[in-house]
């Protein structure tokens, strides 16, 4: 007797070949026959119409802290996302260091009992909570850098460095899949192309990856990628680029180019891939889109900094230039008198306030602690689907796990559609990709970058990973303006064997894994 059996199911294997009519059956965990099957099943489901395909790899996600206090990650498994990527940017979980009050607080209320200081307890906390999805964790080269160095903008001194290598080398003796990089953020931003490399050695020697959100997205976009390239060469690593696109409308069409770099370097040997999420918005914080230096080193110091009128007048009249307030649109932040302005442009808040927008964006900052969320339309609908098309890019959110019902704010929709939209928008509507390309780069193609040997196919003998959905019904819900809305058209999630979704709705169970890579 099958635990699951799916029936006259189009199941879509994740290899990109076509669909095919077949049974599905799930047992202890695994996929255990594919075929024409009539035998009895715990749950029967007639799939009839519907695609079976594995479930979906978020190969870029920043659930690291929203998985703890919200484990089951409500906005990814609606849209049929079984495992996620996590540590992304440079920024993961651990190492921790617990003297740093800045992560319990936006851990919630309820966190302060549960401490970790490294990867492996990390993973414990997760593992003791129970969590509905699946996890992959990277470390961060900003994390290990400040647990060292702080926000100190200089190189490491040769102890430092070693200290440095010594905790990613943990982290991966510890499980983790890889470091990721944020090299335009602080502290990572402060590290030069030999710091990085070195790390990645460590990396390389452990059988990891290196992901990079790289050090320019604009005018630099190029030379960030000859770095990136020169990272993955020298030390001797396969490379993933984080959310590959190109912002600002002077520098659109310059994917292209970057393409043809990247594919150079793939024809010379190296191993490189990248992610995209599908929409014309980044998300990030307002204090490093507009220069966060002066936030570097936390409130107080910031505070300092602007009570000096000379000082003041001076980081005003840098951002005096800045041209794109329009389109920089406040997501959330936690002052309560400046929750009327979630939703609004910088240019929008500066007019109800009758100051210029640098002022308005400064005093944003000031009165929430130098975080606020914002969401930036610098991105090109053709480049978007340029990028699309290559057959080496895979799906990633860059988004975290909301649960509707309790999430704040007005974030980026990417954590509630970026699957669903794939499906609905460049598939069904545009025709952009086949449906069997789409789901290859949710599915197979990440759990071969991760080494997944066991997940990302249907195959008899993988581990049951499932989604079903509705290919005329698929589609994200999340809009900028809305963003809270699961997305429809997925029937059932499957995650190890257990459903997670059933007949669009989650039942709360948790029966996802920590992964842990194995060096």
């Amino acid at each position: 007797m099958y635990d699951i059996l799916f029936e006259n199911a189009r199941v879509l294997d994740g290899t990109g070949a076509p669909w095919f009519l077949a049974d599905v059956a799930v047992k202890d965990g695994f996929i255990v026959k594919v075929g024409s099957l009539k035998a009895p099943a715990t749950l029967k489901v007639d799939a009839s119409g519907k695609y079976i395909a594995p479930g979906f790899i978020d190969a870029h996600s920043h659930s690291d802290q929203a998985l703890v206090t919200n484990p089951t990650a409500d906005s990814k498994i609606m849209q049929g996302v079984t495992l996620e990527v996590i540590g992304q940017c440079g920024s993961s979980a651990a190492p921790r260091d617990l003297t740093d009050s800045s992560r319990d607080e936006a851990l919630g209320d309820d966190e302060p009992a549960k401490k970790w200081t490294d990867m492996a307890s990390y993973m414990e906390v997760l593992e003791s909570n129970g969590v509905s999805l699946n996890v992959a964790p990277l470390v961060g080269h900003g994390t290990v850098r400040r647990q060292v160095m702080g926000v100190e903008r200089r190189p490491p001194t040769p102890d430092e460095l070693s200290r440095m290598k010594a905790l990613v080398h943990e982290a991966m003796k510890q499980g983790a899949f890889g470091m990721s990089t944020g090299l335009i953020y602080i502290p990572g931003t402060y590290a030069a192309t030999a710091e990085v490399t070195e790390l990645a050695k460590v990396v390389a020697e452990n059988s990891g990856m290196y992901f990079t959100h790289m050090r320019n997205e604009g005018p630099r976009l190029l030379e960030a990628l000859d770095e990136t390239i020169s990272i993955g060469f020298e030390a001797g690593v396969p490379v993933q680029i984080s959310h590959f696109k190109t912002m600002g409308q002077a520098n659109w069409g310059k994917v292209k180019e970057a393409i043809s770099k990247v594919e150079e370097a793939r024809a010379n040997g190296l191993d490189i891939t990248a992610d995209q999420y599908p929409y014309i918005a980044s998300s990030t914080g307002l204090s490093s889109t507009i220069g966060g230096g002066i936030w570097a080193e936390g409130h107080a110091k910031a505070t300092e900094r602007l009570a000096d009128p000379g000082e003041k007048q001076k980081i005003l009249a840098d951002l005096s230039n800045r041209n794109n307030w329009d389109k920089l649109v406040i997501a959330s932040l936690e002052n309560e008198s400046d929750q009327r302005f979630i939703g609004k442009s910088v240019s929008e808040a500066a007019e109800m306030l009758d100051i210029s927008p640098a002022e308005a964006a400064i005093g944003l900052l000031e009165r929430n602690l130098g975080v606020v969320q914002i969401v930036n339309f610098a991105i090109s609908e053709e480049d978007v689907q340029t990028v699309m098309s290559v057959p080496w890019v895979m799906a990633g959110s860059d988004g975290s796990a909301f649960n509707a019902k309790t999430a704040k704010g007005q974030p980026h929709p990417r954590s509630y559609g970026t699957f669903a939209r794939i499906l609905g928008v460049y598939v069904r509507e545009l025709g952009l990709l086949r449906l069997e390309d789409a789901v290859r780069k949710m599915t197979s193609l990440p759990a071969m970058r991760l080494g997944l040997q066991d997940r990302g196919i249907i195959r008899e003998g993988m581990r049951a990973d499932l989604v079903l959905f509705d290919a005329d019904e698929v589609k994200d819900r999340a809009t900028f303006i809305e963003p809270h809305q699961y997305a429809a058209g997925v029937e059932y999630v499957i995650v190890n064997g257990v459903p997670v979704v059933e007949k669009g709705v989650h039942n709360g169970n948790r029966p996802g894994m920590v992964l842990r890579h194995k060096a």
